[in-house]
């Protein structure tokens, strides 16, 4: 049996960018992890311009591993854009990570982290991705693409703050 080697991209070619965030929550590990980790709550922690509809009938209410999310959303300029991602490991109120299979990034890898706190609850999103068109695609990132997931992560905090509350 042939083992398919792992693909990391040539760095001048397709440079790899990480985006990072931490978010403290109030409320306790249970009812976070079960919102966070049910494809029917992405709605609700996505700006309204970006369109966000999930095209995938039937979803059961937890993610698990292998399962495939279709989405139509529209992360620039109103353009509807296909988006598939498969969930593709999830250990259950730690962590689950998605990653694109059809869409506008070479690579996305998106890790979603729990980790009960004193108080509440510690979530951290670390995000490696690839723009597509090799040097234009580093020009988008520079000149938009970090711009937009700063944006799209700052109405998800307040969108989860606003839900769980806000730990200091």
């Amino acid at each position: 049996m042939a083992v398919c080697p792992l693909f990391i991209p040539n760095p001048d070619i397709m440079p790899l960018y990480q985006f990072e965030q931490e978010q403290k929550l109030k409320g306790n590990l249970d009812e976070i992890w079960d919102f966070i980790s049910s494809p029917a709550n992405l709605k609700e922690i996505t700006p309204d311009y970006m369109g966000f509809d999930i095209m995938s009938k039937g979803l059961p209410d937890k993610m698990y591993p292998g399962m495939i999310i279709s989405y139509k959303v529209s992360p620039l300029i109103g353009i509807k854009t296909t988006w598939v991602t498969e969930i593709t490991q999830v250990q259950e109120k730690r962590y689950f990570i998605d990653e694109q299979r059809v869409g506008p990034y070479s690579i996305w890898h998106h890790q979603h982290h729990l980790e009960a706190i004193p108080g509440g609850v510690l979530m951290r999103d670390v995000i490696s991705y690839v723009p597509p068109l090799g040097f234009l695609g580093s020009l988008a990132n520079n000149l938009f693409i970090r711009k937009k997931l700063n944006e799209i992560f700052a109405f998800r905090t307040k969108a989860l703050d606003d839900k769980f509350g806000k730990l200091d």
